[in-house]
């Protein structure tokens, strides 16, 4: 079972996808985040298998996973490949930083070129969401904490990021979450994943989610150390090299191009790229 937050003809409401249709979970809760806060993921899962689908997946608009969500945390440098590629030290501790809500698009929605840059980079990765909060939690108890996973594109401006680590990580519309959330109980091992990133359908990145230099129960863990997890909270686990800029010469995304995140039993996020001037 699948978990969207998805636009049709009224507002967005929450879905559980079955096969090709979208089941109506909008009275459980007004978002995803506001239902995980009342309980386990479990409850909603019940839920949803006692009743049908209303309308068909292509017939909707997808929004990001967890579009109200209060932080998304990132992980900077955490596969020893993209660290080496991008001629840096490969980090004692995780590297984190933030992303806004609204920097981050759903699925098949145009992530946005900007204006102000030609360097508009690619990074897939694995997106955590969190199912409890939380505050010094156990590495060993860690993944209890969380909901499910999804896709991520952490799109980024490298020329901003090199005077603004946040302008960079943070132009509107410049990332993506999705397709869905796919609940842990489906993901026994997160470090157990293949995960690889297209650019109009030629492999730019493949790697397995164990070559983590910090894995999903060490970043919440550490995270846990210094604020409260909160559920609905979104972490982005870092990415494997093949990225544009540590290519010779550098790629960096243009307009009309499809980049397409695949996480194995995750799902694939699909975005296409739209100059901010056509907005």
């Amino acid at each position: 079972m699948r978990f969207v937050s998805y636009e049709y003809n009224e507002g967005v409401k929450i879905g559980a996808v079955i096969d090709n249709g979208i089941i109506d979970l909008s009275d459980a809760g007004p978002s995803l985040k506001a239902i995980l806060a009342t309980g386990p993921l479990d409850n909603l899962i019940k839920v949803a298998e006692q009743r049908s689908p209303t309308v068909d997946l292509d017939h909707v608009v997808l929004h990001q996973v967890v579009p109200d969500t209060g932080r998304i945390i990132c992980v900077g440098k955490n596969y020893k490949d993209h660290a080496k590629e991008m001629g840096g030290e490969v980090p004692a501790n995780p590297n984190l930083f933030m992303r806004t809500a609204q920097s981050v698009v759903g699925h098949q929605q145009s992530v946005i070129m900007p204006t102000a840059s030609d360097q508009y980079d690619f990074e897939g990765e694995l997106a955590v969401v969190m199912g409890r909060g939380g505050r010094h939690i156990p590495v060993d108890k860690a993944l209890e904490y969380v909901a499910g996973y999804s896709c991520f594109l952490d799109g980024s401006v490298r020329d901003y990021q090199k005077h603004s680590f946040t302008a960079g990580k943070n132009f509107d519309s410049s990332g993506a979450c999705g397709p869905w959330l796919v609940p842990a109980r489906e993901i026994p091992d997160p470090q157990a994943l293949q995960l690889t990133t297209r650019v109009n359908g030629e492999v730019m990145q493949h790697a397995s989610t164990a070559d983590m230099i910090f894995s999903v129960a060490v970043v919440i863990s550490y995270i846990s150390e210094f604020t409260h997890l909160e559920p609905g909270d979104v972490l982005a686990t870092g990415t494997p090299a093949g990225v544009g800029a540590g290519r010779t010469p550098p790629l960096w995304l243009k307009p009309g191009d499809q980049i397409d995140v695949e996480i194995e039993n995750v799902g694939t996020l699909s975005n296409s790229v739209k100059a901010e001037a056509e907005v």
